[in-house]
């Protein structure tokens, strides 16, 4: 049945053309006015559990560009904070933590994760009463291996080294590890889901530099523990899987873990995402790049994915993040060339 949230639609099935679309990090530093609320907020952190500055940026985008879906604005290293673990947002740096080892893995607290993560659910209700009826609210979290990446190495690193070698070297801890942050990411997610959001997405943005057994036991089966614990709740509740960089794994990782929908990278070709949405909603895919590039090379990218992808359903999408330097006329391109296109 149509909920009248078009984005809510697609997820669960629905064909539309044009399809919806937004942005991942379409609240961020591409827009004047989310450097401007950054600047009051103090630091990154604080802007997070802010519910007055995150609910204003989670809007901006919508206001200036009418997307299809709000994204609450939050980070997904919030829930290593929320378990005790410190944490920062250094400019140039990104976000800084202590390394976790498997002495600390033990010693993590659950007790006021749900106290400490109070101020993200204000925004999500605060959030559904002023968002317009018709635009789908989605929550989120990172997957377990993506938040255990920078818990264990304290910081990004090109490869994840660190954490691959600490799976490796400490089987048993690191399983614990992920145990943990399945749960208590599915917990998260329900409170989320309870607060007002129609649809949630789980981000793994570092599952492509596993090799085949550690993805289907670090990106799968995580995965797979949070949709089994939501379905129980939620049933009903859309859930969008993010693989970035899961390449060929893509096939088979919507049934093995239960996700909804697939969110697809840019590097998915389009005959593959063809085939992976005859199994559902798919969502993406274009090269954040051809949005910063803009022109010809904006145009054939958007043109690609609504031919390969506009007879089924489909939310529009970048295949990763929008990046700080994109001009907001490139947006606004975008967004009347989707809004504007015929099959």
């Amino acid at each position: 049945m149509a909920t009248g949230r078009i984005v809510l639609d697609v997820l669960r099935g629905k064909t539309a053309f044009p399809p919806p679309l937004w942005m991942m990090r379409q609240a961020g530093r591409y827009l004047p006015e989310y450097r401007q609320t950054r600047k009051c907020a103090g630091s990154f952190l604080d802007l997070c559990y802010n519910p007055d500055l995150a609910v204003e940026v989670t809007l901006q985008p919508i206001e200036r560009f009418g997307f299809d879906a709000a994204i609450l604005f939050s980070d997904i290293l919030v829930v290593p904070h929320a378990l005790g673990r410190d944490l920062r947002f250094e400019e140039g740096r990104g976000p800084l933590m202590t390394p976790i080892g498997a002495v600390e893995i033990e010693r993590l607290g659950t007790s006021a994760f749900h106290v400490n993560l109070e101020p993200v659910y204000e925004t999500v209700r605060r959030l559904r009463t002023k968002l317009p009826a018709e635009t789908t609210l989605l929550g989120f979290c990172g997957a377990p291996w993506t938040v255990a990446t920078y818990m264990i190495a304290g910081h990004g690193t090109p490869d994840q080294a660190p954490a691959r070698l600490f799976a490796y070297r400490e089987p048993e801890a690191f399983r614990a590890l992920l145990d943990l942050l399945a749960d208590q990411s599915a917990d998260y997610l329900a409170r989320q889901i309870e607060a007002g959001a129609d649809a949630v997405q789980i981000f793994d943005s570092w599952s492509g530099v596993l090799d085949e057994a550690s993805f289907e036991a670090f990106c799968v089966a995580p995965v797979a523990r949070i949709v089994k614990t939501l379905r129980r709740q939620y049933p009903h509740v859309p859930v969008i899987g993010f693989p970035k960089g899961a390449g060929t794994r893509y096939r088979g990782y919507r049934g093995e873990t239960g996700v909804t929908a697939l969110g697809l990278d840019w590097t998915v070709p389009g005959e593959s995402a063809r085939e992976l949405q005859k199994e559902g909603a798919v969502q993406g895919n274009l090269d954040p790049l051809r949005l910063v590039a803009g022109g010809r090379a904006l145009d054939d990218g958007v043109d690609a994915i609504l031919r390969t992808l506009g007879n089924g359903p489909l939310v529009f999408n970048l295949g990763h993040g929008i990046l700080p330097e994109t001009p907001l006329a490139h947006v606004e391109r975008m967004v009347e060339r989707v809004r504007k296109a015929v099959l």
